[in-house]
Parts: C-alpha cells; sequence; structure tokens
C-alpha cells in the first residue's frame, strides 16, 4: 500500500535529508511553503500530511483535509499549538508529534548569540566589513570564565547549554521548578531572583504555557536583573515582553539581547521586508538596535543532527500508526463535539 505525504515548510537543504530518511518509501510531496488557506489544495488526495511550525492548521484547513480524504495530522515540531485539536477531534484526524530532538541545537545557537554579544563580535565584523579596523572602548569585553550564566529551565536544552558554558569555564546558575539530579552537576540551583540579581547572562529555555507564563519577561522581571546583563531567549516569543526589552536596551539596564523568537513570528519571520512591508514598530525597533541586538528567525532546530531526528520520528509516527494503530508520540485530542459545522 502507497502512502501519500504532504510534507510542508521544507527548505531546499532539507529535500535530501527527506528523501534519504524515508525508508518506509512513502510517496512525499514536499512543499516549500508553510501550509495556508491558501495553499490547502495540495492536500488532495494524501494520506497524511506533515506540518512544521507556523503552518496553519486550524477548523478551516482540518475540515478541507477532512473533505480531501487526509487521516493523520502529524507535526515535526515539539510543540503543537499550530494545530486545532478540537477540529482535529471532530474532524477524525490522529495527531502526532516529536516530542524532543537535538538539544544541542538549540543550546548551540543560545551560547553563540551571548558570545557574540559578550565579545561584541557583530559590532566589530560590521566595522572591519565597511574598511573600519580601528578599536575603540566598545570592543572590550569581559571573559566568559569570569561571568555568572543563569539558565532558566534546566530541561534537556537549558542543561546542555549549561554544559557547554561550564566546559568555557563559566560559573553557571540555574533555576527550576523540578530540580534534577544530572543538572544538580553542572548548575548551582537558587531562587529566580537571586539568579537574575547574579548573571551576566540570562538564558531562557522554558515551555509556554499560554494565560500562564505570557510575557513572564517583563519590566518587572528585567528591573531585577544585573545591570548590563545580556538576555537570550530561544525558547518561545510569547515568553518575552518586546516592549519591556525595548526599554530596558534604551536605558542601558541590558547590554544586549539575542533572540530566534517572537510571538506572532508568521507575521515576521521567513518573509523579507524590503520591498515596502513593514514591520511590526517594536520588533522594528529592536532590528535598528543591532548589534547590540541580535535576531535569527527561528533557525534553532536548523542543523544536521535536529532536522535527521524530526524526519525520523515523524516517518516512524506515521509507520506505528499504520502498522500497529498507534504511535508513542500521539496527541491526546479532546472528547468529539456534539455538533460538527
Amino acid at each position: 500500500m502507497t502512502i501519500k505525504v504532504a510534507c510542508y515548510g521544507v527548505r531546499e537543504n532539507e529535500v535530501p535529508f527527506f528523501n534519504k530518511l524515508n525508508k518506509y518509501d512513502f510517496e512525499l510531496t514536499l512543499i516549500e511553503e508553510l501550509l495556508t488557506h491558501d495553499n490547502i489544495d495540495t492536500a488532495k488526495g494524501m494520506d497524511a500530511v506533515l506540518l512544521r511550525g507556523n503552518c496553519v492548521a486550524d477548523r478551516k484547513n482540518i475540515q478541507e483535509m477532512h473533505k480531501y480524504g487526509v487521516k493523520y495530522l502529524f507535526t515535526r515540531t515539539v510543540g503543537y499549538n499550530h494545530i486545532d485539536l478540537q477540529a482535529a477531534a471532530d474532524f477524525d484526524m490522529y495527531v502526532a508529534r516529536v516530542p524532543s530532538y537535538s538539544p544541542n541545537a538549540i543550546a548551540e545557537l543560545a551560547l553563540t548569540l551571548a558570545m557574540s554579544l559578550l565579545r561584541h563580535t557583530a559590532y566589530t565584523t560590521a566595522k572591519t566589513a565597511n574598511k573600519d579596523f580601528t578599536v575603540d572602548g566598545m570592543m572590550f569585553s569581559k571573559e566568559i570564565r569570569n561571568c555568572k550564566v543563569g539558565i532558566i529551565g534546566t530541561g534537556k536544552i537549558g542543561l546542555t547549554e549549561a554544559k557547554l558554558f561550564k566546559g568555557l569555564g563559566a560559573e553557571v546558575l540555574g533555576y527550576d521548578v523540578y530540580q534534577s539530579e544530572e543538572a544538580k552537576q553542572t548548575v548551582t540551583f537558587m531562587e529566580l531572583d537571586d539568579l537574575l540579581r547574579e548573571s551576566d547572562i540570562v538564558s531562557l529555555h522554558v515551555p509556554y504555557f499560554p494565560g500562564k507564563n505570557d510575557k513572564m519577561v517583563n519590566e518587572e522581571f528585567i528591573a531585577k536583573m544585573k545591570d548590563g546583563a545580556i538576555f537570550i531567549n530561544t525558547a518561545r516569543g510569547e515568553l518575552q515582553d518586546n516592549e519591556a526589552i525595548l526599554k530596558a536596551l534604551r536605558t542601558r539596564k541590558l547590554e544586549g539581547f539575542g533572540t530566534d523568537v517572537f510571538a506572532n513570528e508568521k507575521d515576521i519571520f521567513f518573509q523579507q521586508f524590503n520591498d515596502g512591508k513593514k514591520l511590526d514598530p517594536t520588533v522594528q525597533a529592536l532590528v535598528d538596535l543591532y548589534p547590540r541586538v541580535l535576531i535569527t528567525p527561528h533557525i534553532g532546530s536548523n542543523t544536521d543532527e535536529a532536522l535527521t531526528n524530526m524526519i525520523e520520528t515523524s516517518f516512524e509516527n506515521l509507520y506505528d500508526t499504520i502498522t500497529k494503530g498507534i504511535t508513542s508520540n500521539v496527541v491526546e485530542l479532546p472528547d468529539k463535539s456534539q455538533a460538527v459545522s
């Protein structure tokens, strides 16, 4: 039996990985664009769809998939808030995700952003790119071994970053509701307020819980931080208050800010704004603070290892579901509604 799968958001560099890792010989349709309302017709004739973050899997699109005969709605991401789970239940979709992938991918990016801001490398190379090879006071920095790095969230990613920083000689502080024995070998756990007060660099690695920790990095949070600290967010954009961060940068409460994420990033990332389109004013103001602000367009998982993990797990999810009726990575759906519109 041939299983037809539409894979969305497949970048050019990812195509060889999809083909090489397709050991179950699924019939793949690799689509570079993210799934939207405008291209939902590409799911016609498919048994399954494989999404990435920022794909639109709302009720409207899921209802269309149901009409097309799609049974399996999978995502190659850890999070699945881009999928309307109630609609998936109502239209008999089976949903699965990738619960984890290479923690080094995110941790290495967080460390790279932090070190670039600490050593002012973006500032310096921007000058030399303009043929200015003079040395100024902005190029002076502390060594990382003389810094304290605070890791908020010491799960797989946070702990990996902590180990990387410790390997460079930094003193690593940690905050987590659950303090694992493994993490205790690397970080010194303390209360969040104490970590913020002492850390030269603060890196965020906590999950986003809608309605519970929205904009946790706000004015009150930043006020507790050490003056001149660097803040890094490679977790979720919804966790940060952009206006508060902008204000802190302008007053020099924060020396630097590095992020791989924004809230509502489908309106920002994966498109160009040099053709008259305008960015959100606060995001634009942050961009204008380069090189004190370093922004990457959600590329944390864009590595060879992470991509391999995501594709392999997704293919295993589909194969297990078809052959065994279930996968361990199934997403639990709510009860079906009484009336399906």
